[in-house]
Parts: structure tokens; C-alpha cells; sequence
């Protein structure tokens, strides 16, 4: 009886807690060992012919798919890159938290400022109205106008926060309104007449802060076409700086809101909706003076970002160069195969030798990396893209926490989870795919159906978000009430819609779903229980029955030898094949 070794039985609790390495994964050799190792039948030719480089060869692979604590009982080498993984884990997670807080104030002080705008500039603005924020007389889009530009020109005098009007040179920036029309139109809608002509014209007046008086009495002579116009834009520039970043010791940014207040009348049906939106620009401040608060914070800042990305390269070339070790070897695998037993490995088997960790890891570097340069021209005022930072370094953190589940396939119960993922991956992607169809379909049938009857249809994203969340059993009950009963076929056709829907995805398509990750679960179970190897690789590593603790993997003269003679034999044979082709 051959003495099986465990990862629980590792004495190396100052080195190496739950035995996890950036080296590759031991599922073909944690799972399949057992008391009793199946002969590898198929390879019995080739031992005999040339035994010594078959068994150097499969202690190799054997090697390269064992753990971190058998990698350290076998040659004695420490786990740096699961160290460096450790490490990279903490100070990305600290750098993501920092830059969050930053990037909450700017998001915070946009929303309070376009908040501040609404009030400002439109008369008897309600929070949360704006969906209903309309105006239906000649007389309130006048005295909403009139509005805008008379607030504009006093806002020194009504605003609490620090706005200021845009300069270009010394003069202020002028109010810019402009008015969409048509050409030329003659609607008689009791005659059911009309001449239209489809070209857009606009007319534009500037409206200067100080003299907003005088500006008024143009509005009179600023005539509004009702019957052909189809909107009226507002457009002006207002500047702010972000003072509460000093007290985190950052230095201000500077704003630039460019506030646009649009009178939508496309639809021409007596209801001119009012939206104001608000584009912001962040620029570095032209002159600044910060006292009672030191600047070596930033400094630190940016060191620790440049250590980050020090870091993050060092992971990104030692991933590097295990890909490249495992397809190297995969190469000699594969060869040897070829040489000796004349069969080829399957792509399954081939596929074994790269590690996708390891390519997740290289991504979550290269965005980590590109993160954090974009953080520190942001932390130095060169650039303001917050939005392109956050995506990236969200992404990369996400990458490297997910990346934490390899760690967890170390224990072997674990380990059964991820493997049931991995095997039922290609199976659950075919799955998608037929059931998206099915899910566009309806997507496509509820948005032109019952579009104009229920607002949760209006357009293919909302159909898709009502759909989705009628499958997680959300908001069920509102979807079928709210259903307008103006048409007696259509109000019939949603219930058929909605109840055929809801039958098929939750109680047909999920359920299925269910059962595909369910018989995979037991699959995986069963061979893990049996103990039988399924592939052709596991075959081959089961005849090695050497322990990492038997010192045959160690780098010493005698096992020097073996694996130059491996190496040298199997560069010879891919020379000879090369030759003879």
C-alpha cells in the first residue's frame, strides 16, 4: 500500500497558510491519487523502449501540476510568487479603496451641483418632478425663459456655493439661446391641411450676466414658433472649484458646468417638456496657494501607486513565464507521445498545461497597471478622466479577488466546486445560447406589442429589464397590472404573453438550468470518489508513484543528469521529426 501525502499534513504554517502558490494548480494530481494507481497501458511500450526518459519526463509534469507546499517539500524553493500574489492582493485593495473616497467626493459634488442648478434656473422646481417637469401655455414657456435669464444674471447674489461666470479674456462669457424651427409650415388642423417645410432653421440671442435688463426687453422681439418650433436650447458656462478635497489633503479641482435647459416641443402635442443637464469638465486649477496643510501626502500617494505598478510588473513577468514553461512542456508531452506510442493528445489534454489563472492574472496586471498611471496624472492634476481610472482599476481588483478562488481549490472540497464550474462552463455557455434566442425573441414580440400600452415596454432595454426581472420573480404583479386595457385583443395578448413567459423561463429553462450544473456536480463527485483517472494525462502521471517528499525531485547531480537527458532527448526527437518533414 502506497502512502498517500496530503496537503494537510505541510509543516510550513510560517510560510505558507493554505499551501497556494502562483504555480499551477494540482487538480490532476490532488484529485486522482490514490492507494492503488492504474497502469498507463497504453505508454508500456515506451517505457520499455526508453524508461529513463519517460520517468523523468512524468515526474516533470508531475512537478508542474503539484501545489506550493509540495513544490517546497519536493525542491526545497519558498513560495515568493504566492508572497508577491498576498502582497498585490492588500495594496491594490488599499489603492482602490483610496481612490474611491477621491472619485465619491468629485461624484458627489457633480450631483449636488446639477441639484443646485435646477433650483437655480427652473421656477417651482419640486425634487424628483423632473419626469412631469412640463409647461402647456405660450405664456409659462415666455416666463420660464425669462426665468432662466433673470436668475443667470443674479446669481452672485443667489447662489451659496462658489460659482462664478466663464471669462474669455476679460469679458464674461455670454447666455446663449437658441430656437429649432422649421422653415416654413402651414398647419390647419380643422381642415386636416398642412404645408410643411422640413428644413431646420435656428436663431440664436446671446444674453451677457450683467446686463440681463436690457436683455430682457429683447425677449419680446425674441418670437417663439409655436406651431413649427421644435425646441429651445439654453446653454451657458458656470465655474466652480471642489474644496473638499483639502481636508484630505488633495489639492482642488477646478469645474466647468456647462448647463444646457432644453423646451422639447418634437412632438407638437400642446406639452413642452423642460430638462435641464448639466456637462462637467475638471481642469487643474491655473494658480493655487494650499496653507495650514502639507502637499506630502500627494507625494506618498504616488509613490505607493508607482510601488503598485512595480508590483504588478513583477507578477505580470513571472505569469508570463510560467505560460510559457507550461506550453514548453505541454510541447515535450506531446512529442513524446508522438514519438513513442504514435498517438496524438487531445486539445483537452493539451489545454491542461495553461493555466487560465494565470492569464486571468496577467489581465488584472495590465489594468491594474494602466489604472494606476491614469491615478497618478490624476493625483498630479494632468489628466481628470475619474470615469477611465475607476474602470480600470475596478476591473483589475475584481480580476484579482476572483483570482482568490485558486487558492480555495487547495482543499479538496473546495476544489470540487471549482472543478464542477470549470467542466460545466462549455455546457452552460451552449445553454445561454439557445435560451437567449428564446429571450430576444420575446424581447423583440413585448416592445413592438405592447409598447404603446405599458411603459415598462417602451424600448428594447426596458422590455429586457422587465423580462429579466419577471424571471427572478421581481415585480410581477405590477407588470400585469399596469397593463392598459384600452384594447380588449391586445390586454388578451399580454396575459398569453406574460403567462407563457413566466411558465417557460422559471418553471422549464431554469429548471433545466439547474440540472446541468446539478449532473455535472455528481459527475465530478463520482470520478473524485472512484479515484479512476479519465484522461489520457492522468493515466500517464498515475504510474509515478514518487512522493514530493522522496527527494526525487530535488535538483541534485544525479537528478540534474536525469532531466538534461529528458530535455536533450526530446530536443533531439523534435530535430529528427523536423528533418524527416
Amino acid at each position: 500500500m502506497v502512502e498517500i501525502y496530503k496537503v494537510s499534513e505541510c509543516e510550513m504554517p510560517c510560510i505558507i497558510q493554505q499551501c497556494s502558490d502562483m504555480e499551477e494548480t494540482s487538480d490532476l494530481y490532488d484529485v486522482y491519487e490514490t492507494d492503488i494507481h492504474p497502469v498507463w497501458t497504453d505508454h508500456q511500450h515506451q517505457s520499455l523502449e526508453d524508461p529513463e526518459s519517460v520517468e523523468c519526463l512524468r515526474r516533470k509534469i508531475k512537478y508542474y501540476f503539484m501545489n506550493p507546499c509540495e513544490k517546497y517539500h519536493a525542491r526545497g524553493r519558498k513560495p515568493w510568487k504566492l508572497i508577491l500574489q498576498i502582497i498585490k492582493i492588500a495594496i491594490i485593495t488599499i489603492q482602490l479603496v483610496s481612490f474611491g473616497l477621491s472619485n465619491q467626493m468629485v461624484v458627489t459634488f457633480r450631483e449636488e451641483n446639477l441639484m443646485t442648478f435646477k433650483h437655480l434656473f427652473l421656477k417651482d422646481y419640486v425634487d424628483g418632478s423632473m419626469d412631469t417637469y412640463a409647461v402647456y401655455r405660450q405664456a409659462d414657456v415666455y416666463d420660464r425663459i425669462d426665468y432662466v435669464i433673470k436668475q443667470f444674471g443674479l446669481l452672485h447674489n443667489n447662489t451659496v456655493g462658489n460659482h462664478e461666470y466663464e471669462k474669455n479674456g476679460t469679458n464674461f462669457t455670454p447666455l446663449s439661446m437658441c430656437q429649432d424651427f422649421y422653415r416654413n409650415g402651414t398647419l390647419y388642423p380643422g381642415n386636416e391641411t398642412f404645408e410643411i417645410d422640413a428644413h431646420v432653421d435656428t436663431e440664436c440671442i446671446k444674453v451677457y450676466p450683467m446686463r440681463w435688463q436690457a436683455s430682457r426687453e429683447k425677449l419680446p422681439h425674441f418670437e417663439l414658433y409655436f406651431r413649427r418650433m421644435l425646441s429651445v436650447r439654453i446653454e451657458f458656462v458656470l465655474k466652480a472649484i471642489n474644496l473638499q478635497t483639502v481636508r484630505h489633503r488633495e489639492l482642488p479641482d477646478c469645474y466647468d458646468f456647462k448647463v444646457i435647459i432644453t423646451f422639447d416641443n418634437q412632438a407638437h402635442s400642446g406639452r413642452i417638456k423642460i430638462d435641464l443637464e448639466n456637462d462637467v469638465e475638471i481642469n487643474e486649477c491655473v494658480e493655487w496657494k494650499v496653507t495650514g496643510a502639507s502637499a506630502r501626502n500627494i507625494f506618498l500617494t504616488v509613490l505607493f501607486d508607482c510601488l503598485i505598478i512595480v508590483t504588478c510588473i513583477t507578477s505580470f513577468c513571472l505569469c508570463t513565464r510560467s505560460i510559457l514553461n507550461g506550453i514548453q512542456l505541454q510541447f515535450e508531452y506531446t512529442l513524446s507521445c508522438r514519438t513513442h506510442s504514435d498517438k496524438e493528445v487531445p486539445w483537452s489534454d493539451r489545454l491542461e498545461f495553461v493555466n487560465g489563472w494565470y492569464i486571468l492574472i496577467i489581465v488584472s496586471d495590465t489594468l491594474t497597471i494602466i489604472g494606476s498611471i491614469l491615478k497618478i496624472e490624476i493625483q498630479t492634476k494632468a489628466l481628470t478622466s475619474y470615469d477611465v481610472c475607476s474602470i480600470f482599476l475596478g476591473t483589475g481588483t475584481m480580476f484579482v479577488w476572483i483570482g482568490v478562488i485558486r487558492y480555495m481549490g487547495y482543499f479538496r472540497k473546495y476544489n470540487t466546486l471549482i472543478l464542477t464550474l470549470r467542466a460545466a462552463f462549455p455546457n452552460v455557455i451552449r445553454f445561454i445560447c439557445c435560451a437567449g434566442i428564446i429571450y430576444l425573441s420575446y424581447c423583440l414580440c413585448g416592445w413592438i406589442v405592447l409598447g404603446p400600452y405599458h411603459e415598462k415596454f417602451r424600448t428594447l432595454n426596458t422590455v429586457s429589464e422587465c423580462l429579466f426581472s419577471l424571471i427572478n420573480g421581481d415585480d410581477m404583479y405590477p407588470t400585469f397590472k399596469n397593463m392598459k386595457q384600452k384594447s380588449s385583443l391586445v390586454w388578451l395578448f399580454s396575459r398569453v404573453y406574460l403567462y407563457t413567459f413566466v411558465s417557460l423561463f422559471i418553471y422549464m429553462i431554469l429548471s433545466l438550468f439547474i440540472t446541468l450544473i446539478t449532473d455535472t456536480y455528481d459527475t465530478i463527485k463520482q470520478q473524485q470518489e472512484s479515484g479512476i483517472p479519465t484522461t489520457e494525462l492522468q493515466r500517464f502521471l498515475s504510474v509515478c508513484e514518487d512522493l514530493p517528499k522522496s527527494g526525487v525531485f530535488r535538483l541534485d547531480s544525479k537528478n540534474n543528469t536525469c532531466f538534461f537527458n529528458c530535455c536533450m532527448r526530446c530536443r533531439k526527437n523534435e530535430e529528427g521529426l523536423t528533418s524527416e518533414a
